[in-house]
């Protein structure tokens, strides 16, 4: 490549902390300017102390520029976005990753706008190539696929998946002491704006599955009256739930709930295997979930090969149970 890319990545801290998400781009950003061959650091609009401060250096972060003055923009993306372009020209920063969760994503238009960049959202790779950086993203349940170059001619604004982000340490990255910048915009952006007045988290009885961080599933080890027990116990404990094709083809369940790669291909943080066999379309469609948990009676099913921590079970023996031993803990009610 010919050109240079500086990157900066932002981190809100909710709660003053780094959470998953903060730690996931830390190490997004490390990656990406290692085989880009760029340098990166880090801003937030949150004054980082403590553990979160520490969390920055484990991650190899070189500087982080703190937003003076804009935290109380969390609540008006569109001008703390404003105010995020200034600083981002200010720093001649031509990539600018955000996360694509509903602030990251309010944002990256705005300031894609304000600095005439290309954007690009939900971002699942990159690729460095003779002529730049190929990014792609995948879309509408990961049916679409579309890659596109750039060649640093302009800046860019990207968006990552949250459920893409990785929190391992690469072997690669250098714990660092982060040097620490203050920077002030001119003048508070102002302007008529919407304001957050609550975030709802989603639910995860309706949330599409590839948006899932916790996933239950079932396969053919269920009869009827196991399976709404199954579905009872996810409400109960409020995670989401998936099933195989020979559940669906039964008929129990939408389309929209069928885990692998003729359904759902989904990457939670954790996936429940019950009753599931583990054929190769429907590890296909979890392998790159973060922990995979598996229940089966048969000791030989290819499941507990591509799983974490599995148990030889009979689910009709163990689900009983471990509802009565939930309800017993919730109060017998969802």
């Amino acid at each position: 490549m010919s050109f240079t890319a500086k990157i900066l990545v932002f981190a809100d801290l909710p709660d003053g902390e780094l959470g998953e998400t903060g730690r996931g781009l830390l190490s997004y950003g490390a990656r990406l300017a290692g085989f880009i061959d760029g340098s990166w650091g880090a801003v937030t609009p949150v004054l980082p102390e403590g553990e979160a401060l520490a969390q920055f250096g484990t991650y190899g972060t070189p500087a982080i520029t703190r937003m003076a003055g804009c935290e109380s923009l969390l609540d008006a993306p569109v001008l703390l976005g404003k105010a995020l372009a200034q600083l981002v020209a200010e720093q001649s920063a031509n990539l600018l990753v955000l996360p694509h969760n509903d602030l990251g994503a309010t944002l990256a238009p705005v300031v894609a706008a304000a600095l005439d960049a290309a954007i690009m959202t939900e971002v699942v790779s990159g690729r460095r190539g003779p002529e730049g950086v190929r990014f792609s993203r995948q879309a509408l349940g990961s049916r679409i696929a579309e890659t596109k170059n750039w060649d640093g001619n302009r800046p860019l604004v990207i968006t990552v998946p949250t459920r893409s982000l990785s929190q391992v340490l690469m072997p690669s990255v250098t714990a660092t002491t982060p040097a620490m910048v203050t920077w002030q915009p001119a003048a508070l952006p102002t302007g008529a704006t919407g304001t957050i007045i609550e975030r709802i988290p989603p639910d995860p009885q309706t949330v599409d599955l590839t948006e899932a961080e916790v996933i239950f599933s079932v396969g053919k080890g269920c009869d009827p009256a196991i399976f709404e027990q199954f579905k009872e116990l996810c409400k109960l404990l409020n995670v989401s739930y998936g099933v195989t094709r020979p559940v669906y083809d039964l008929g129990w369940t939408g389309f929209e709930r069928m885990v692998g790669q003729t359904g759902r291909t989904v990457v939670p943080r954790l996936y429940l295997a019950l009753g599931i066999s583990g054929s190769m379309h429907h590890v296909g469609g979890i392998k790159d979930s973060k922990r995979i948990v598996a229940v089966n009676s048969d000791a030989k099913a290819p499941i507990f090969t591509n799983s974490d921590e599995g148990f030889v079970a009979d689910l009709k023996e163990v689900l009983p149970r471990l509802l009565d031993r939930v309800k017993s803990s919730v109060g017998g009610a969802p």
